[in-house]
């Protein structure tokens, strides 16, 4: 049976707009927002747990029935929702839990993130590595929340299939060890070799904002330094745009 909510004071409506606020508390719940027809077949096809659905003025047949439902006015649904112009329906997720297990094979390919705090860059990272077959992505400190409403609409569904790690900076050594990885940094440095000339099967690599690059304590814990080569004058590349460089050529090995 699906609800019918009509009051901006009614207790679910209050907990979707913390949820798309607070970060703590979406790690407290374990919960997290979705919104679109698109991102929810995506959700289903891959086996998310879908907790709740909140349907915009009418419930869109050729989906199956959820355990909570409800139909909200377009000016309610508007005030729910953390995002603009959304067309519906809202949605919750349960977070999923690492996939890697014990006795699994653990991943040839691993990108690693620091203080790429764009939540479309972050996004669109995790679109690319789901592309590109990475089987991990990891975010260290100083990252955009990976998911705050705006960055999972950007991963366009990846934020179901793709296997996410949140690390303290101090325990990538020991992630990296424990899986037999390398790890190198991209970096605009002297020291930096061509990414073209550097095997990178059983590698993590490592990727920091544009405009500030990695930290010095990252930069000493890596292996080596790696650099994709420019012929034009711009000094550095957005961040999506050189991860995706970088999980091609990880990849095309």
């Amino acid at each position: 049976m699906t609800e019918t909510i009509t009051s901006r004071q009614n207790r679910r409506i209050q907990a979707i707009r913390e949820l798309s606020r607070d970060a703590e508390l979406r790690r407290k719940a374990g919960l997290f927002i979705c919104d679109g027809e698109k991102l929810l077949s995506e959700a289903l096809r891959s086996g998310a747990a879908v907790e709740s659905v909140f349907w915009k003025e009418t419930r869109v047949e050729g989906f199956p029935e959820f355990e909570y439902e409800a139909l909200l006015s377009e000016a309610l649904f508007d005030y729910a929702s953390p995002l603009k112009n959304s067309p519906g329906p809202l949605f919750t997720v349960r977070m999923p839990q690492p996939r890697e297990e014990a006795g699994s094979l653990p991943p040839e390919h691993v990108l690693v993130l620091e203080g790429v705090q764009d939540p479309g860059n972050v996004g669109t990272i995790l679109r690319t590595a789901d592309a590109f077959g990475i089987g991990c992505v990891v975010l260290l400190e100083g990252c955009a929340d990976v998911y705050a409403p705006k960055t999972v609409r950007s991963t366009m569904g990846a934020i179901f299939r793709q296997d996410i790690r949140e690390l303290p900076l101090e325990d990538l050594p020991a992630f990296c060890r424990d899986r037999g990885l390398k790890l190198y940094a991209a970096a605009l440095s002297d020291r930096a070799a061509d990414v073209r000339t550097v095997p990178l099967r059983n590698t993590a690599v490592c990727v920091g904002s544009e405009g500030r690059g990695l930290s010095r304590e990252l930069l000493n814990l890596c292996n080596g330094e790696v650099i994709i080569p420019m012929r034009g004058p711009a000094e550095s590349l957005n961040a999506a745009v050189a991860a995706a460089v970088l999980m091609w050529e990880m990849t095309r090995e």
